[in-house]
């Protein structure tokens, strides 16, 4: 299954040629597999001497995950097929005012919501993929602790979860699950050495090296937000003073706007909100540096500054091929995301920053649940063998496409 999904279409004797099992083993395989509805035949090879051999390909839908990812502001979840791709997708404002209990019963609300309208059988469900705020025991499922949300600390969330529906679940940091969904899926174009830096309420940074994601001995790896930038900062939530996320997350800047609004100054954010000051967030203050408001402007300036000066910090020590920053910054224009790789590139080593790529992410709103949903599927065509095949070995070892299979008749009832 893992090598049809990588290199599909592809063949018997293409599976062969990669894998070196045994011919008989792989019709007995994909036989069964095809029985199943787990693959599919999508064609026949166009190969000029010979038996025309046909092509196979993942069944994308003969199961389905669930995706879901929340943070301090939003609840999002999704059903995925196989890919994946989003087939269904719900998003309510994520309730903290009534403690854990509620916040638990909110997620479990959505998930049942999802199941019950998408009109997949329960059996087709092959698993939930849970991206959460804070630090995560991955192994475990647990959730460590939070700097956002003072409740959401020793939380055995897989256990739960599991004993709530019935299906595997897995849990991890929603900084690390958006990382893998934009180098997989997205703007890192499937990069070795990527950082992913989300931003909002909380500030932090999906490491991947040489194709692995960091988690850290204590898995705190990538808090970028407690990085260390002034001697004499505000108080952070994590205990220590001057961090990164008290000084230019979200909310810090929210904060920032009001003080310069009630000391007299002025700015076209209130046009956004029509003249109610109580709808103004951090978010409003992007809006009104894309439309060219100076007080704005100047805001962005000076956080484009703070979050270049931490990404150099990174790319220095992990030095990455591609950064790719949270596709919500580009709310305030290209020229943020310009100015964080002017600053890298005059603080960080010269040799790291030499071919460095900086880019908004590319999925939008369903990065998240995107994210969570890998974490499922990832394990599921993961090939748990002591000696993997060959072509997980030698990079070298092209798709049998580039051995004259890439040309393919469709078959006529082949679905879109």
């Amino acid at each position: 299954m893992a090598t049809v999904r990588r290199f599909g279409p592809i063949s018997r004797v293409g599976i062969r040629n990669l894998t070196h099992i045994r011919q008989a083993t792989i019709s007995l395989l994909v036989n069964e597999l095809l029985s199943e509805s787990r693959l599919k035949v999508v064609g026949h090879a166009a190969n000029p001497t010979g038996r025309k051999q046909v092509m196979l390909s993942v069944n994308e839908e003969s199961s389905f995950v669930i995706g879901l990812d929340f943070d301090e502001e939003f609840v999002d979840v999704a059903l995925l097929d196989l890919h994946p791709r989003v087939k269904q997708t719900l998003r309510e404002r994520t309730n903290l005012s009534g403690g854990l209990d509620s916040l638990l019963r909110q997620l479990f609300a959505v998930v049942d919501h999802l199941i019950c309208t998408s009109g997949v059988d329960a059996s087709a469900m092959h698993g939930i993929g849970v991206g959460v705020p804070g630090l995560v025991n991955h192994r475990t499922g647990t959730v460590i602790m939070s700097s956002t949300i003072d409740f959401w600390k020793d939380i055995e969330l897989r256990r739960i979860f599991e004993e709530k529906f019935g299906i595997s679940t897995a849990v991890e940091n929603n900084s690390r699950t958006k990382a893998i969904a934009e180098r997989v899926l997205g703007a890192g174009d499937a990069a070795e050495d990527m950082i992913y830096v989300e931003y909002g309420k909380g500030i932090g940074s999906g490491i991947i090296v040489g194709g692995r994601i960091l988690r850290g001995h204590s898995y705190s790896g990538g808090e970028l937000g407690h990085t260390h930038i002034v001697e004499d900062g505000p108080a952070c939530k994590c205990g220590s003073f001057g961090c990164l996320e008290a000084m230019a997350s979200i909310n810090a800047i929210e904060v920032r706007l009001r003080k310069a609004l009630a000391e007299g100054g002025y700015s076209r954010c209130l046009e956004l909100v029509e003249g109610d000051e109580s709808k103004l967030t951090g978010w409003t203050v992007l809006e009104g540096a894309r439309m060219g408001d100076k007080l704005c402007i100047a805001m962005v300036e000076e956080l484009g500054q703070r979050l270049g000066l931490a990404m150099a910090n990174l790319v220095n020590l992990f030095n990455p091929a591609v950064v790719v920053v949270d596709a919500r910054l580009e709310m305030a224009g290209e020229r943020l995301l310009d100015q964080i790789a002017r600053i890298v590139q005059m603080q960080a080593l010269s040799y790291a920053t030499s071919d460095l790529d900086f880019r908004f992410g590319r999925l939008g709103s369903s990065v998240g649940v995107l994210g969570a949903g890998l974490l499922i599927t990832e394990a599921l065509f993961e090939i748990p063998v002591l000696k993997p095949p060959r072509f997980l070995l030698d990079r070298d070892v092209p798709p049998p496409r580039a051995r004259g299979e890439h040309k393919i008749v469709r078959t006529a009832n082949r679905s879109a």
